[in-house]
């Protein structure tokens, strides 16, 4: 027998407006009565597979999702909460995982994970499906907090998040845990000043995927302004972790061997500058001898190189789990009716630090 499809749900869902469509819309345009309608999101198995099917289909095209956190259905936790990243092959957020994780165990949470591959389009496609898991709530990172149409959705709907990474302001509507990257970036390029140099470049991801990418730029033409040197435009590669293109190779073969060429780059995270120094060493340039390179995370990976990355450190296990710990916080609020006051710190900013390493030295 044909499996019946995949419903959006699997308690009953309420007819109330989503994403500008209701439940009527939707049977009048498959064709049903109101409660066929009401079965195919709430009681699958009762309807016929071509009803649901057509059913299902007017859904999406009206753009309709029952509104599972709802009033009605808020009470009913299903103790899931839904993470976002925006990948697993940067180890930085391999670390947050953990955090995550382990706090989500100690509390007696599931997690349901999906990656947005620093693609915009994609956040909203990946939220949909967390939102019809019925999470109870989620921790995100997202491209770019401040202009992020994922976000208005959540706060229209009244979706509890937190965002990690992503760093708002102490008075803006999102809550968050983050270090201060803006800060932090002057801090590590300080260091590279510290040392004699004077031309500093900076190797980034596409700033339109990342608003930390962006802020730490922001940082680095902080240093160099208050020191008198002019800040140099970003070599901003398509990736935000290495891609060993030929054309990578050649954008740094240019930055570094161009007359008064740089003598240190600041990448905004470890992998890039990981990626950073396997090109340079296959272009014949040692590191810190000929080109220093600081990195920008903290991940354990970058102790395990020869010599030892330089980077900025941030707390990437401590920031998963306060991100959770903020989450259920907020849910517990809710759910008790506490007064907004009695809620947990929108903004959390982590202490950043600067490990040493090997891969910075004096100029050539």
């Amino acid at each position: 027998m044909p499996r019946k499809p995949a419903a959006l749900a699997t308690s009953s869902a309420s007819p109330t407006p989503s994403n500008g469509a209701t439940l009527m819309n939707v049977a009048q345009a498959a064709s049903v009565s109101l409660a066929t309608a009401s079965r195919v999101f709430s009681n699958p198995e009762l309807v016929r597979q071509d009803t649901a099917e057509r059913v299902l289909r007017a859904a999406g095209e009206l753009g309709f999702r029952p509104n599972l956190l709802g009033a009605k259905l808020r009470a009913q936790r299903t103790r899931i909460v839904g993470v976002m990243l925006p990948t697993l092959e940067n180890a930085v957020f391999a670390e947050c995982w953990r955090g995550i994780e382990e706090a989500a165990l100690a509390q007696g949470y599931s997690l349901m994970l999906v990656t947005s591959r620093y693609d915009p389009a994609r956040e909203r496609e990946r939220i949909e499906y967390l939102l019809r898991h019925r999470v109870d709530g989620m921790v995100l990172t997202v491209a770019d907090a401040a202009r992020s149409a994922v976000l208005d959705q959540l706060d229209a709907e009244r979706v509890p998040y937190v965002l990690a990474y992503n760093q708002g302001t102490r008075r803006g509507k999102h809550y968050w845990v983050s270090v201060d990257n803006r800060v932090s970036a002057r801090a590590g390029v300080e260091t590279l000043i510290a040392a004699g140099h004077r031309r500093i470049a900076v190797v980034s991801g596409a700033f339109a995927a990342s608003d930390r990418a962006k802020q730490r730029y922001a940082g680095y033409q902080d240093a160099m302004r208050a020191h008198g040197l002019e800040p140099l435009p970003p070599l901003s590669l398509p990736a935000h972790t290495p891609t060993h293109t030929p054309e990578e190779a050649e954008h740094i073969r240019r930055l570094v061997t161009a007359p008064r060429g740089s003598t240190a780059l600041f990448c905004t995270n470890d992998m890039l500058a990981i990626g950073v120094i396997s090109i340079l060493k296959r272009l014949g340039l040692s590191v810190p001898g000929d080109i220093s390179v600081l990195g920008y995370d903290g991940i354990e990976l970058g102790q395990l190189l020869e010599p030892p990355l330089s980077t900025v450190v941030q707390p990437n296990n401590e920031i998963g789990a306060r991100a959770l710990a903020c989450l259920l916080a907020r849910l517990n609020a809710a759910g008790a009716d506490a007064a907004p006051d009695r809620g947990p710190p929108r903004a959390t900013l982590l202490p950043h630090a600067i490990r040493a390493g090997a891969t910075v030295g004096p100029p050539a």
